[in-house]
């Protein structure tokens, strides 16, 4: 009797590229159990062209196609069951987005399915984060992203809203913001804050992750917007260089944190948020759980044939 399998996850972001492994097996009391295998992480940063020149350089793509035909032999290593490829605010605004996955699709037999921001949060919400809620508040689940920034509010244990913005950290490096953009944010963050009171944020993406170890948070998952500003002054007044030798960070992510930061401060402030949940989980995670709910769908028995 097999009782475990195994599913793999691509995200194609904007600033880097992402293969992830779970093992989904039955625990005693035969609810799956979702366990990570392995994480491969490879920083293209598609978002870099797309913003400069609103298409994905030859450069870019034979990188990308490298870096698939490299995920296509992990997978196939692994022996997955199912595996998907997602591409998000990069994709989306290319150009040339179709070209480059018919390509990618000849090359290394890999699909991409290009998603919008609200699918995006859709796949995010199927971590099931929401099973965890205090039922009688409200959260504001933030995914921060090189290209765009989701935002999606749960109450009551359900999705009341989810909005995509196009501020992103890659974005901002590059001084790509659409006018308007960030008071859009703001006014959505405001209204939010009206209709919900107390709101607790939820902070997804490896930058948040990586600020709240730079804060000093590794006991709990609660990060305070105060540790998140003190970490961020930090940050801000260290040069590129200083922040990779001071912090051990590496280069695309000792350039992208303190605009990651500036974003999650941004919208903490808007919606009164006085803390962050970090539960390290993302829209690799998401994938994983939507195959996972549409394989059951399918054969509701798979996990113990």
């Amino acid at each position: 009797m097999n009782v475990n399998h195994k599913f793999a996850a691509i995200d194609i972001g904007t600033n880097a590229i992402r293969l992830l492994f779970y093992n989904i097996y039955l625990d005693l009391s035969g609810e799956p159990n979702f366990k990570k295998v392995a994480l491969t992480r490879v920083p293209i940063r598609l978002g870099e062209d797309v913003f400069a020149n609103n298409k994905i350089s030859d450069k870019k793509i034979e990188l990308l196609r490298k870096t698939m035909i490299a995920f296509r032999n992990l997978i196939e290593v692994h022996e997955v069951m199912e595996y998907m490829a997602c591409a998000t605010s990069a994709m989306r605004e290319a150009e040339n987005a179709e070209e480059v996955k018919k390509y990618i699709k000849k090359e290394t037999g890999i699909e991409i399915k290009t998603i919008t921001g609200e699918v995006e949060a859709d796949l995010i919400f199927q971590n099931h984060i929401a099973e965890s809620m205090n039922p009688n508040r409200a959260y504001l689940y933030i995914d921060v992203g090189g290209g765009s920034t989701e935002i999606t509010l749960f109450y009551e244990g359900e999705k009341r809203f989810s909005e995509s913005f196009q501020i992103g950290t890659v974005r901002m490096l590059h001084d790509k913001i659409a006018k308007g953009t960030w008071e859009t944010l703001k006014m959505k963050c405001v209204e939010l804050a009206n209709r919900y009171k107390n709101l607790i944020g939820i902070g997804s993406g490896g930058n948040v992750i990586k600020l709240q170890k730079l804060a000093g948070i590794y006991d709990k998952s609660t990060f305070s917007r105060s540790d998140l500003k003190r970490i961020y002054q930090d940050l801000k007044e260290l040069t590129f260089e200083e922040r990779m030798r001071k912090h051990g960070l590496n280069p695309d992510r000792a350039d992208v944190i303190v605009p990651a930061a500036e974003i999650f401060l941004y919208i903490t402030k808007h919606t009164e948020i006085k803390n962050i949940i970090v539960p390290k989980m993302g829209l690799s995670d998401g994938i994983i759980h939507y195959m996972y709910d549409q394989y059951l769908k399918k054969d509701k028995h798979f996990l113990v044939k």
